[in-house]
């Protein structure tokens, strides 16, 4: 029931994640008709609805048979193997959090958010917002477990990691990022190749960006709504004229493998890092085929076994005695 275009294009989505790519899926909703025909894939039944205006925390405290809440607890119970949401963000981590649990070791969970690079895989955006106060060591464990991520969905070995900031050089930064880079630098179990700046955050400079979840949730938003009016000033440029048409007519092609390397639905979603469980986070105005391509890299994580990967990232290096 979460997202704009809820429940048709997420039942949709499912029933083509089914019918197209093999993979059983659990719809979690209202049994009164809501859902409309699932095409004969199951429902897992919950009355209330976590509304996107709703505080996060109280409504998954209060509205304990949300189909959120519901949701987290068929991962915890085994009658599923990942949630995927287009709802309320804040509630989609908090419903994961207190129902799935925290990965034993992990301090805070961290939403990683895949960055379009034109002719290769994502770059890996953390935190896009799950944490707006950090301190260094959950910075270094965000690294840690988008390294583990970044392997298991790419099958990227040893990937690179950078730290945001607002100079590639290690003395700038705030206080944040200057105690960051001093423990990234001296820690073997990432790949550390120092900061990079706003710019390059489509540039592919590094397989993960690390920042706290303010300055990651403000630098994703601006690159959508930086995205969305370049589109805009496109379709304006290419409908001014008869002889633009002509000319937009032509670049459709070779300009299509480009739009669909920006465009959301691809990638499906944000993936919840740090949880006992598989959870993806889809956007809010979410296609049928962007909740397809999310319950494919669910899928795909639950198999590459996500979840003990982190967990063995995170874990404290034993030292030998001396």
């Amino acid at each position: 029931m979460g997202g704009d275009r809820a429940p048709h294009e997420i039942v949709r989505g499912a029933i083509a994640a089914r019918d197209e790519l093999g993979i059983e899926v659990l719809l979690v909703g209202p049994d009164d008709g809501t859902l409309g025909d699932t095409k004969g894939i199951p429902v897992l039944r919950a009355s209330e609805v976590i509304a996107m205006d709703d505080d996060p925390a109280r409504a998954v405290r209060t509205k304990k048979d949300s189909t959120l809440v519901r949701c987290a607890e068929s991962v915890r119970d085994g009658q599923a193997c990942a949630m995927v949401s287009a709802g309320n963000t804040g509630a989609t981590m908090a419903s994961a959090l207190l129902r799935m649990g925290r990965i034993s070791g992990v301090s805070r969970p961290a939403i990683a958010t895949p960055l379009p690079v034109l002719g290769a895989n994502p770059s890996i955006l953390i935190d896009a917002g799950a944490n707006p106060e950090c301190t260094a060591d959950w910075l270094l464990q965000f690294a840690q477990m988008s390294s583990a991520y970044v392997t298991a969905r790419y099958g990227r070995a040893n990937p690179t990691v950078a730290l945001l900031s607002i100079g590639e050089e290690p003395t700038k930064g705030n206080a944040l990022v200057k105690d960051a880079h001093e423990l990234f630098r001296g820690n073997a179990s990432i790949n550390f190749i120092g900061n990079v700046e706003g710019r390059d955050l489509l540039a592919g400079r590094a397989d993960i960006i690390v920042t706290d979840g303010f300055t990651g949730n403000v630098a994703l938003k601006s690159l959508e709504g930086a995205v969305g009016a370049f589109n805009a000033i496109l379709r304006s440029a290419i409908n001014s004229s008869l002889s633009a048409r002509m000319a937009g007519l032509l670049l459709r092609g070779p300009l299509t493998p480009y739009a669909r390397s920006v465009d959301p639905d691809e990638t499906g979603g944000a993936m919840l890092l740090g949880v006992e469980g598989v959870c993806i986070i889809s956007h809010g105005s979410s296609s049928a085929r962007a909740i397809k391509n999310a319950i494919a890299a669910a899928n795909v994580m639950v198999t590459q076994n996500l979840v003990e990967r982190i967990r063995v990232a995170v874990a404290p290096v034993e030292r030998p005695p001396q």
